[in-house]
């Protein structure tokens, strides 16, 4: 994407409703809706969040699909939300909302239990030693979901990436976590929910062009 494009989503997210970018030092001060996000849906439906959104592909999916629930997609790239936030609003989605910020802050932006489920679709697995407190579903960011998830919680994980898939199976049962369930290849074997076959981002699409299996586990942060 051009600069000049990337520009004029910049832009275009200040003018949007439903995406909120808050500086860095807000965040770390006392961030206003925190705790508080039932007050900016207007409502106290279950508060369901994307990781890592990307196009918010799942976010706009999922909120088609649920009107009784909020959804909230995180990235710190603001071009790529643009897409999500721009498809929200031409659709009314109210229960839509999109995030500009670090998702290791998640747990300053949401208050304790806050927050019913987590998705993370198709993060960058991190495989270098270097970058594993980069790595999304690792101890830290594990008690960072814990923070904010209500006691029945859920987190899902899909991913590409069958090192992810096993690493996260391993850190789970190592660390007593529940596992409640887990597929490793799911257009093949059976037995995954709806929205994890029926719903596809733009780069899933192309890895399974390609051919690659597509895992997914769902868990709970005991």
């Amino acid at each position: 994407m051009g600069s000049k494009n990337k520009l004029k989503r910049f832009k275009e997210n200040e003018t949007f409703a439903n995406v909120i970018q808050p500086r860095r030092e807000e965040v770390k001060n006392g961030f206003p809706l925190r705790g508080n996000w039932a007050g900016h849906f207007g409502n106290d439906h279950p508060i369901v969040l994307e990781l890592g959104c990307g196009k918010g592909e799942y976010t706009v999916g999922l909120a088609r699909r649920d009107a009784q629930k909020n959804f909230i997609g995180i990235d710190i790239k603001g071009a790529r939300l643009w897409r999500g936030a721009k498809t929200a609003l031409e659709e009314n989605l109210g229960n839509v909302a999109f995030l500009r910020t670090q998702i290791e802050l998640v747990d300053e932006i949401f208050g304790e239990n806050e927050v019913s489920e987590i998705w993370i679709t198709f993060p960058d697995p991190q495989i270098k030693y270097k970058r594993t407190k980069h790595r999304m579903t690792n101890a830290a960011f594990l008690k960072r979901y814990r923070r904010i998830l209500k006691p029945d919680g859920i987190v899902h994980l899909k991913t590409d990436s069958e090192f992810m898939h096993g690493y996260t199976l391993g850190l789970l049962h190592g660390l007593g976590h529940e596992v409640i369930y887990a597929n490793h290849n799911v257009y093949k074997n059976e037995g995954s929910p709806k929205e994890v076959l029926e719903l596809q981002t733009f780069y899933e699409k192309q890895y399974l062009e390609i051919g690659k299996p597509i895992t997914y586990i769902q868990f709970k942060v005991n």
